[in-house]
């Protein structure tokens, strides 16, 4: 099969994406691009592989590397990584709303959680730029069969395989620090796969942002830092900044083991299959199969709607200007290089 086909131009596409309007972001608002500059990729592919950030990867399969001269030195820093960029949600257990509106006495269903780690912070410009510049979207072992005649699709605002709203296949160096938009589900599932990670699923991650551990306390925080809004300590409609910022902003928001912008910022895909019912109890169905997005952007206007708790859904093709996603790995024991 000649991938090559699905990317090319096409004078339909570029002109339905010259209509694409750009995400409100304070740089986009400048409209001056600045690009980011291509990573000189060291020919090894043990280095290569840290270079691009591929911890997971490496730490998932340390017999590879072992004859490696760098192998154990590499191996140790890329789990060192790990411990700095995720942090552990220990087991408890959800309560998962089941109707559209996430209102007192609605039904529930209740999940129990074992550990897991969580990435603390969404996945950047900056990161997402590894997977596109190592050829991610030209390698089919990272998408589903059935997804192979999107591809055509994932294309940024000058036709160059990206997010929706990068050009020239760079994102804005600008906005390195801040979290990758114009991603649709297969997008951030195919960068978790190469990045040798997974996406958390909508129970986990609502344990991560709700920290319901059993304990005689009961504690069920509706926002990852309580249960009280505060704007403060988020990025919603309400707290009047109108785009997104860094991954790294809100450490007041944060939930007790570190993980940020649970809440605000940008809506997170999660892997699971979403399915609600209305006031009546018939199940809501789109024209498109959807999965779960979860706690709220930079644009939710309706505070109810950014909480540990609320649900919606999204279409997997959407690539829209304030969905994003985090990464997510298993727990248990830690690998050995030797």
């Amino acid at each position: 099969m000649v991938l090559s086909l699905f990317f090319k131009k096409s004078k339909a596409k570029r002109d339905d994406r010259a209509e694409a309007k750009s995400p409100p972001t304070a740089a986009r608002i400048q409209r001056l691009y600045e690009p980011a500059e291509p990573l000189v990729l060291d020919p090894d592919p043990l280095v290569q592989c840290f270079q691009l950030q591929r911890y997971g990867l490496i730490a998932a399969n340390p017999t590879q590397w072992r004859t490696h001269p760098q192998g154990r030195k590499i191996f140790q820093s890329a789990m060192d990584r790990i411990d700095e960029e995720f942090a552990v949600v220990p087991e408890g257990f959800v309560s998962l709303p089941q109707t559209v509106n996430d209102v007192p006495g609605c039904p529930e269903q209740d999940f129990d959680t074992t550990p897991f780690l969580m990435g603390k912070h969404t996945v950047t410009n900056a990161q997402f730029q590894n997977f596109v510049d190592a050829g991610g979207y030209a390698n089919l072992e990272f998408w589903p069969r059935d997804v192979w005649p999107h591809l055509i699709d994932f294309k940024d605002l000058t036709d160059h395989p990206g997010p929706r709203f990068w050009e020239h296949g760079r994102h804005d160096r600008r906005l390195a620090d801040h979290p990758v938009v114009g991603v649709c589900y297969h997008e951030a599932i195919a960068y978790a796969q190469w990045a040798g990670v997974r996406l958390p699923n909508e129970i986990e991650w609502q344990m991560a942002a709700s920290w319901r551990i059993r304990s005689a306390a009961q504690v069920l925080r509706r926002y990852p830092w309580g249960d009280a809004l505060d704007i403060r300590r988020c990025n919603i409609w309400a707290s009047n900044i109108g785009h997104t910022l860094p991954v790294t902003d809100f450490p007041d928001g944060a939930a007790p083991n570190g993980v940020l912008q649970l809440v605000g910022n940008v809506w997170e895909w999660t892997d699971s299959d979403f399915s609600v019912v209305d006031a009546m109890g018939r199940p809501v169905v789109g024209d498109m199969y959807m999965k779960p997005i979860r706690g709220g952007a930079f644009d939710t206007y309706f505070p109810s709607q950014a909480t540990s708790f609320f649900r919606t859904g999204l279409g997997v093709l959407f690539r829209v200007h304030n969905v994003g996603f985090r990464c997510a790995m298993d727990a248990g024991p830690l690998p050995d290089a030797n």
